[in-house]
């Protein structure tokens, strides 16, 4: 997993068909997406729950390119193991998780995997002053975590501005989760994100059937991007 700023697509699947996330994964692998983004959510941390380090072991077989797993559960350090032998390329722990988050953060390193580190839309970018050199990716959040089809939170654009300019020539990816369509997609990258998530915007009208609509939808952000000067 070589580093570079280019501009990278990671669909959720936890708007993917759930009876068929094999096939759904290479069907928008196939489609053009660059990274695949596993949401975990605990019931506690967040108000959800959805999957666990067994489903990661199970569709990472099917995944070719980057198995991005978002751990939205607290604590998080008892799992980190788990997820690393499910196969996770990067594991992403939120700030707010716990009272050690560089503790976790060598811990998730530790493990062999890409450190990845979350901000709520309440937390101010200041709090990764101590921290850029222990992360491999910072994943803002542009809704509030626990479900998917949430309305973009707009103030987060100055926090990218201002993370872009605080990580400087560091290879760290900055990652935007939440509200990602060809409208917001081109108000992150000008702010300075490399990696876009994006769930409803990329499955929507398309099935394991009828895949084309996933490349559409792919292309579209892709596209809205590109116009950037």
């Amino acid at each position: 997993m070589s580093f570079d700023r280019s501009l990278k697509i990671a669909p959720s699947i936890l708007s993917a068909d759930f009876a068929n996330f094999g096939q759904e994964i290479e069907a928008v692998e196939a489609q053009g997406a660059d990274w695949i983004h596993v949401d975990v959510m605990d019931g506690h941390f967040v108000p959800n729950l959805t999957f666990g380090p067994p489903l990661c072991k199970a569709i990472r077989r099917h995944i070719k390119t980057v198995m991005d797993v978002h751990l939205m559960i607290a604590p998080v350090e008892p799992y980190i193991e788990a997820f690393a032998d499910a196969g996770a390329d990067v594991l992403t722990a939120h700030l707010e998780a716990g009272p050690h988050i560089h503790r976790t953060l060598q811990a998730i390193r530790g493990a062999g995997c890409k450190a990845g580190l979350a901000l709520n839309p309440g937390t101010p970018v200041e709090a990764l002053d101590y921290l850029l050199d222990m992360v491999d990716l910072v994943c803002v959040m542009t809704v509030n975590p626990g479900f998917g089809g949430q309305k973009f939170i707009h103030s987060q654009i100055a926090k990218v501005e201002k993370l872009r300019a605080m990580i400087g020539d560091r290879p760290v990816h900055i990652e935007i989760d939440g509200g990602i369509t060809p409208e917001t997609a081109p108000l992150m990258r000008a702010a300075g994100a490399d990696v876009l998530v994006a769930g409803s915007a990329v499955f929507k009208g398309g099935s394991v059937q009828d895949p084309a609509p996933y490349g559409q939808n792919i292309r579209a952000i892709r596209t809205s991007c590109d116009t950037l000067v």
